[in-house]
């Protein structure tokens, strides 16, 4: 289950906040409407692949070039190309690996890969950031920092991926249990000052699924003793299933997001 009291409080902060954020005081991706890819379609571990053609179909016409470059007419085509093109050339980070396996794909292996595919194309370079908190960072540093990642990315066409990871408290510690790639398109278009909190629309490419969640600052202990020390911020992503189902009963659980990757 969830934190009960971080549930509780997103829940309420989304009452609260929910009608104070507007359409109109959202940022949205260039083509917000672009069709959300369904990694379903060819692999239950093509994430990465699918949750970068989400972006390419939800930018501006330069990165819809990106998804147009990729034969096929329905997502199942367009991944296998991808992956057959990009995913199985040699990891530059895990040695004797290829770059996407049964196991999905490494943040820096998606980057290697997507800038590779970008250079005959003529499309700038992605780029990627950890998000966790740095030397003097508060939380809410932390969630400013993300902020601007997500804003600057969304304003320069290219609409951002996040990767966040399941983590379980078992036996006293924290555990990752399973990573995921989303596509965030749509964010608030400024942040209060102190804010410790904000909404995001993302696409979920877990059935290529349009869903709505919020990144906060934890008011519990995530990853640490205690809530000021969490290193990290909360993914409040309800309708996310990622690694759901190894989690026990009565386990605490939350969504951590550990790396935005996109242009700024």
């Amino acid at each position: 289950m969830l934190l009960p009291r971080l549930l509780s409080a997103s829940l309420g902060l989304f009452l609260i906040l929910g009608s104070a954020v507007r359409a109109e005081d959202m940022l949205e991706a260039p083509n917000p409407g672009g069709l959300p890819a369904n990694q379903l379609s060819i692999s239950g571990n093509a994430c990465g692949p699918a949750a970068l053609l989400s972006s390419y179909r939800c930018g501006n016409a330069t990165w819809q070039k990106a998804a147009a470059s990729l034969a096929g007419g329905n997502d199942r085509e367009q991944l296998g190309r991808w992956i057959r093109a990009h995913g199985l050339r040699p990891s530059e980070t895990l040695k004797g690996r290829t770059r996407w396996t049964s196991a999905g794909i490494n943040v820096e292996d998606l980057v290697t890969a997507a800038n590779e595919m970008h250079k005959p194309l003529y499309l700038p370079v992605l780029v990627h950031d950890g998000l966790f908190v740095q030397r003097g960072e508060r939380g809410e540093d932390l969630l400013r920092r993300t902020w601007k990642r997500l804003d600057a990315s969304l304003e320069k066409g290219i609409p951002p991926l996040l990767s966040i990871r399941r983590q379980v408290l078992r036996k006293g510690q924290w555990q990752p249990v399973q990573g995921h790639f989303v596509t965030v398109t749509a964010i608030p278009a400024k942040l209060a000052k102190g804010a410790h909190a904000f909404p995001v629309t993302y696409l979920d490419s877990w059935g290529g699924k349009r869903c709505e969640g919020w990144l906060k600052v934890p008011d519990q202990p995530l990853l640490a003793a205690t809530a000021a020390a969490s290193p990290c911020l909360l993914a409040d992503f309800p309708a996310a299933n990622v690694g759901k189902k190894e989690v026990r009963r009565e386990e605490k659980t939350a969504l951590v997001p550990e790396t935005v990757i996109g242009r700024w």
